[in-house]
């Protein structure tokens, strides 16, 4: 199935030179006057080699059909990462290195797709945007409206976001888990 590469998501399996590769991070860059490309780091499923490779915005992406099996993230042990099916209740272990940035998202209770090849778990699939709590940043000011002013904030997960000023500690914000992007209060 083929997909503009803007639509690339952390997690994604997708066939790249006849080889099959798991995305690990998508960033989309503009720089100045030239055109913009989606920069990908990617993981090759049988080496286990990772690497940077650029594509263009309109470049088509063969993404691979693999068996999707919709499950719950439960927990994390140190580099091993805990899901399960809630129709039968089996639980699949990934480790951390197969999950790649898809970990900052990943909050207990939290929906997911689980993808198999061969029937090996290979990756995971992403919402579109996640719920955080925010645990760290400076304190809000009364008067800040939206505006082109941000500031750092720490999520539960570790995952650093630029907030607007109005965001405090503990409060909820939806973030983008495609670009790592505030989107707004949830």
């Amino acid at each position: 199935m083929a997909i503009p590469a803007t639509q690339m998501r952390p997690g994604m399996i997708i066939k790249h030179n006849d080889v099959l590769h798991l995305v690990f991070k998508v960033e989309h860059r503009t720089p100045g006057n030239l055109r913009a490309f989606i920069q990908a780091k990617l993981r090759n499923l049988k080496s286990g080699a990772m690497f940077e490779h650029r594509f263009r915005s309109g470049d088509a992406i063969e993404k691979v059909v693999v068996d999707e099996v919709a499950m719950e993230f439960l927990y994390s042990d140190g580099d091993d990462y805990y899901f399960m099916n809630p129709e039968n209740y089996e639980q699949t272990m990934l480790k951390g290195s197969t999950l790649g940035d898809a970990v900052e998202y990943l909050t207990p209770n939290l929906q997911i797709r689980v993808s198999y090849h061969d029937g090996n778990p290979v990756g995971i699939e992403l919402p579109t945007f996640v719920e955080l709590t925010v645990v760290e940043t400076e304190p809000g000011l009364k008067s800040a409206t939206a505006s082109s002013v941000t500031k750092p904030a720490k999520t539960e997960t570790g995952l650093v976001v630029q907030v607007p000023p109005f965001i405090n500690e503990g409060e909820k914000i939806r973030v983008d888990t495609s670009e790592g992007a505030y989107l707004s209060r949830a």
